[in-house]
């Protein structure tokens, strides 16, 4: 019976914390800036894409940028501009998937 309840404890915390970081939730983002595009970038005539992955807390902060994809000269400027973005408060993290792109205009 003891192995029964802490069995079924140790499945709630495991779905309340599967519940924190579900990656079907989507938030809106309410401030954001535009990435700065690199010289180094343009004087190289880089133009793409860059994938980030974001983790963003319950205030609505950005606690970590991991980029997924795109140039490491423009994966560097989308990071940090990303880092600035707020996102709609909520009573849990979430993970949210953002894509940059650059061009040379």
């Amino acid at each position: 019976m003891l192995a029964i309840a802490i069995l079924c404890l140790a499945l709630a915390v495991f779905m309340a914390a599967q519940a924190q970081l579900d990656p079907a939730i989507k938030r809106r983002v309410v401030a954001q800036s535009a990435p700065v595009y690199p010289s180094l970038a343009r004087n190289m005539a880089l133009e793409g894409v860059v994938r980030l992955e974001v983790l963003v807390n319950l205030d609505g902060v950005v606690t970590k940028v991991d980029v997924k994809g795109g140039h490491p000269v423009l994966a560097q400027a989308a990071a940090t501009a990303v880092r600035q973005w707020r996102w709609e408060k909520a009573p849990h993290e979430s993970r949210e998937t953002v894509e940059l792109r650059f061009n040379r205009e």
